[in-house]
């Protein structure tokens, strides 16, 4: 249950705008290439969306090779 709660975070925070986010929740491959990098980089941040999203850029370099693609699929 907690993976999915992650999952779902994660996928929420990669989105760009609320207008984003109400028509896109997220695959399950984008949920799934961004979990380890956000409990790993953003673990403090968890349960705040914009938060975890911010984590996630001012660490996008280190991110793995698959969550920087979900970030550039979504024009981040």
């Amino acid at each position: 249950m907690r993976y999915i709660s992650i999952a779902t975070l994660v996928a929420a925070a990669v989105m760009s705008s609320g207008a984003a986010l109400a028509q896109h929740s997220g695959t399950p491959s984008e949920q799934s290439a961004c979990t380890r990098d956000a409990q790993r980089f953003c673990r403090k941040d968890l349960g705040n969306d914009g938060a975890v999203q911010n984590c996630l850029q001012m660490k996008r370099a280190s991110l793995s090779r698959s969550c920087k693609k979900v970030f550039e699929s979504h024009g981040m």
